[in-house]
């Protein structure tokens, strides 16, 4: 099933899940190597409950951090549109949100010069869709754990283990943050 299909599918807490698992990764841009300001919004993608307020809290800690523009702009303006309603339609339009910017973040260091392939849209629209795309492997990893942290939770929705879904979640999405991070430190060094 391709990546947009999966994101159609979800219920609430799968799509708060994989949208704030997107944003989860693409810390590094934004806060610091101790820095897990997204962390307790976790609790709430269970069942929503104090999710305004949780949300409240992480928008608060980010607008301490001072942001670049740029791909570190995508993401602190993608946890300002969250929703404080914790509703389908619109978690599943932040869901999407959130999927497309983390996966232009990680195109912008599979690209040597950080900038945007100029089929950028065409490359993603086809590999969300679960078409055949040239994308690079830091795009490619970041598809692939969106897809499996949408189907890790679709499979534990309503179940007993529905909670040990979120912990495999945020464990993917711990992952990946530490691949984007070792990637912007390898630039980092490389540039001096």
């Amino acid at each position: 099933m391709s990546l947009l299909e999966l994101i159609e599918r979800a219920d609430e807490r799968a799509l708060a899940a994989s949208a704030l698992a997107c944003l989860d990764r693409c810390l590094p841009l934004l806060a610091g190597p101790d820095g897990e300001p997204l962390r307790p919004l976790w609790a709430s993608c269970e069942d929503g409950q104090k999710w305004a307020t949780r949300l409240t809290a992480a928008r608060t800690a980010m607008e301490q951090t001072s942001v670049p523009d740029g791909p570190a702009a995508l993401v602190r303006a993608m946890l300002g549109a969250a929703p404080s309603d914790f509703a389908a339609v619109p978690l599943r339009e932040w869901a999407e949100a959130c999927s497309l910017v983390a996966l232009r973040v990680h195109g912008r260091f599979d690209a040597p010069d950080g900038d945007a392939p100029s089929d950028e849209e065409d490359l993603l629209r086809a590999a969300r869709s679960g078409e055949p795309a040239a994308v690079g492997p830091l795009v490619a990893g970041e598809l692939e754990r969106q897809v499996r942290i949408l189907e890790i939770l679709a499979e534990t929705t309503g179940t007993a283990g529905s909670g040990a879904g979120l912990r495999k979640a945020l464990d993917l999405s711990t992952e990946g943050r530490r691949v984007l991070r070792a990637v912007m430190s390898r630039r980092a060094r490389v540039r001096g």
